[in-house]
């Protein structure tokens, strides 16, 4: 075999792991968890010790909890929303869920 012929199925062969480990990514994401849909709030979130600023105005907000009442069932809603608010250790706690639920018509 020549030496170009060995480089071709390599690469052919790394080729084809790539798109597996592409295709798994895209799959454990459509599958997330409670807690990974609780940790992209927090990060989404932009707060202080007062309160969270964003809710009202970030799309992407909106379009995670979209995604969250596509992906979840109705009864981890509210959970995933409180515990959420709560990571952020925020005093005005009540406020942002009331909001995020007002947001996400829950």
């Amino acid at each position: 075999m020549k030496s170009t012929d060995i480089e071709r199925r390599n690469r052919d062969l790394k080729r084809s792991q790539k798109k597996e480990e592409m295709l798994d990514r895209r799959s454990s994401r459509e599958n997330r968890s409670v807690g990974d849909f609780i940790n992209a709030f927090v990060e989404l979130f932009f707060y202080d010790t007062e309160k969270i600023y964003n809710l009202e105005m970030s799309d992407e907000i909106l379009f995670l909890l979209e995604e969250m009442k596509d992906e979840q069932p109705e009864k981890q809603w509210n959970n995933i929303i409180v515990k959420a608010v709560k990571k952020t250790k925020v005093k005005a706690k009540d406020e942002a869920i009331e909001a995020l639920k007002d947001i996400a018509e829950i």
